[in-house]
């Protein structure tokens, strides 16, 4: 029987999950950061678009966990296992974070790519999840694409081409 590849989009603060053979792709990460959690052997991949640094920015309502970084990573994870990864055999990889506009003032606000970026690390860090690979910074767009097959993170970067990691 021949398998049907499939690529699953993950929208702006969207997150989910793939399993071989379909890979999952996001586009549209400027300031963003695409985070990849995924376990090799059970090729079985999450990815979370996380727009902001941490959900006390949140306005009151309804909770977009997708959204920050603090509940994304966390719950992205947790999908993981609940789907068959194992904790021990988690990795990440991440892109974006760019810092797509420059301010005069130098306001710490201002630097959502690289607080997002910092965001990310600190939570994969407190999971002890190691990141093996990272494009972060810059200030370009991208658009991600992985497969938990190959665990390839293919990069493509506005005005700068393809990159696989």
């Amino acid at each position: 029987m021949i398998e049907c590849k499939e690529i699953i989009k993950v929208g702006i603060a969207d997150m989910n999950l793939v399993k071989t053979p379909n890979t999952i792709r996001t586009s549209g990460l400027g300031s963003c950061v695409g985070v990849v959690v995924y376990d090799q052997a059970r090729e079985i991949a999450g990815l979370a678009h996380v727009m902001l640094p941490d959900s006390s920015l949140a306005k009151s309502g309804t909770l977009n966990i997708a959204k920050y970084a603090d509940t994304a990573v966390k719950d992205l994870v947790a999908q993981l296992i609940r789907n068959g990864a194992r904790s021990y055999s988690l990795k990440a990889k991440i892109a974006g974070g760019s810092q797509m506009f420059q301010f005069s003032n130098g306001s710490d606000m201002m630097r959502i790519g690289p607080r997002n970026v910092e965001a990310v690390k600190q939570e994969l860090a407190a999971l002890n999840i190691a990141i093996v690979a990272e494009d972060v910074g810059g200030n370009s767009g991208r658009t991600i694409e992985f497969d938990p097959q190959t665990c390839l993170l293919h990069i493509r970067t506005v005005n700068k081409g393809i990159q696989e990691l």
